[in-house]
Formats: structure tokens, C-alpha cells, sequence
């Protein structure tokens, strides 16, 4: 019988992975999507701008033309009209370039204030003065990276007193934003886990990632929707494996915080089809 529970036990473990995995794979897919489309908008907003210091050079000259032209003649009424429609003409052109730019870097500009501010938020509220908790933002998104000798005991996957007031201060934060995505991130070292019920590293990984995500939402009524629980086990190290400091800076537990990839997709259509339309 015992081997039957331990059995039923792994395969759930297994299945739960597997999804977690599909989940990762599928928010990972789409953080390269919007980072593509990022990419992509830099280079036509760089574009834009030397276009627009064409078009400067352009109207330069031409103002110039119609200067010498009123010099030579004596009387403004002499300006050539082709040289007053071309005038014109670049004028209107240099004036849609200034929008299409303009709506570019706002819709940029929004993202990152967004971005800013859950940073000072999330400062203002945790406290950067622990050495066991770092605020930072990377490729876009908000990560708190949390130490596991704050979080847990050695080889255990129970969430410490102390760890469940820092989480209490990230769910606040988090439930005041809710349409942003939060995945839970668990990392460990590459010594080998032999303990339990647990295979190995992937398990007590996952399980750490779990034990966190029903701290936020058990205790702090954070959304299960917002929710994502990962375990990455032992393969995305910071630093070698090769001393016991490396290897405790290694095991860690990451908060991502971001405003959903969808959103932000949408919000760049959105101007990229307002330009075409010329509003």
C-alpha cells in the first residue's frame, strides 16, 4: 500500500511539472514575442528620428531658396510658388514623422513608468536594507529575488515565519495591481536532493515554488489567476557550484512581477494602426 501512495505521489508531482512547464514555455514564448516587437519598434522609432533630421536639413534650405528669392527681387509677392508648395509640403511631412515618434515613445514611455513605479512601490513597501532580498528590474519586468535560507530550511519546502511577512508586503503590492502576472520562480543548487518522498532537485523546486504561491494566496488573498509557479531546479545557477557560498547564492526563490505581454502587445498595435490611419 505504501508503495502504491508513493507512486500515486510521483506521477501528481510529474503531471504538475508538466504543466508548469508548459505554462513557462508558453510565457517565455511570448516575453520573446514582445521583446522582438520591442526590438523591432526601437529600430523604426531610430528611423524616425533620422528621417526627421532629413526633413529638417530639407527645410532649412528651402527657407534659405526663399530668402536669396526675396533678396533678388525685392518684393515677398516674387516667391516662387513652387518653392512655397514645397515648403508646405515638408512642413506636413516633418509634422507626421513628430507624431508617428511621439506615439512611439509614449506607448514605450507608459510601459516603462508603469514599471518604475511597482519598483519604488515594492522598495517603499518590502525594504531594500535585507541583503537576503534584491529589487531589480530585468528585460522589462520586476523581479524580487529572495534568498532561500530566508524562505526555507535546509532540504525543506515550508515557508518560514519571517519569509511569510516579506510575502505578505509583495502580495500587498500585487493585489493592488490586478491584471499584472506574477510567477513564482524556485531555483536550487546541484547538489543532489535525497530526501523524502521527492526525486530530486526539479521536485523540491516545484514544491518550494507551490509552498510560496499558497502562502500568497491562502494568507493574503492574492488571485490564483494572477499566479504562476515555477520550478527551475538546479540548471540556471548565478554563479559555479563550486564553493558552499556559490552554491547558497544559487538557491534562491525569484518573484516576477509584469503587466501582462498581451497588454502591452495590444497597446503598441493599437498606435502602431493609429499611424496607418493617420490619427
Amino acid at each position: 500500500m505504501k508503495r502504491i501512495v508513493l507512486f500515486i505521489s510521483v506521477v501528481a508531482l510529474s503531471l504538475g511539472s508538466c504543466g508548469t512547464k508548459k505554462k513557462i514555455a508558453d510565457l517565455e514564448a511570448k516575453n520573446k514575442e514582445c521583446q522582438d516587437l520591442l526590438n523591432s519598434t526601437t529600430v523604426k522609432l531610430n528611423l524616425c528620428l533620422s528621417e526627421k533630421d532629413i526633413l529638417n536639413n530639407q527645410i532649412a534650405d528651402l527657407k534659405k531658396t526663399n530668402t536669396d528669392l526675396i533678396s533678388n527681387v525685392g518684393n515677398i509677392t516674387m516667391l516662387s510658388t513652387k518653392g512655397a508648395e514645397n515648403l508646405e509640403k515638408s512642413l506636413e511631412s516633418l509634422k507626421e514623422k513628430d507624431l508617428k515618434i511621439t506615439r512611439l515613445q509614449d506607448a514605450l514611455t507608459k510601459k516603462d513608468s508603469v514599471t518604475l513605479a511597482l519598483v519604488t512601490s515594492l522598495k517603499s513597501s518590502v525594504g531594500i536594507s535585507d541583503p537576503d532580498i534584491e529589487i531589480n528590474v530585468e528585460k522589462g519586468v520586476v523581479m524580487i529575488s529572495i534568498a532561500d535560507k530566508l524562505l526555507f530550511k535546509s532540504g525543506s519546502y515550508d515557508v518560514s515565519d519571517r519569509a511569510k511577512e516579506v510575502l505578505g508586503k509583495v502580495a500587498k503590492v500585487v493585489n493592488e495591481r490586478p491584471t499584472f502576472d506574477c510567477m513564482v520562480e524556485s531555483h536550487t543548487d546541484s547538489v543532489p536532493y535525497r530526501n523524502g518522498v521527492l526525486l530530486d532537485n526539479w521536485d523540491l523546486s516545484v514544491k518550494r515554488a507551490t509552498s510560496v504561491v499558497r502562502v500568497l494566496v491562502n494568507d493574503h488573498k492574492v488571485s490564483a489567476k494572477q499566479l504562476i509557479a515555477a520550478g527551475r531546479s538546479e540548471f540556471i545557477p548565478l554563479v559555479p557550484n563550486t564553493t558552499s557560498e556559490n552554491r547558497a547564492a544559487n538557491r534562491r526563490t525569484r518573484i516576477i512581477v509584469m503587466p501582462k505581454i498581451d497588454e502591452f502587445y495590444e497597446m503598441i498595435e493599437k498606435e502602431m494602426k493609429n499611424q496607418k490611419e493617420g490619427k
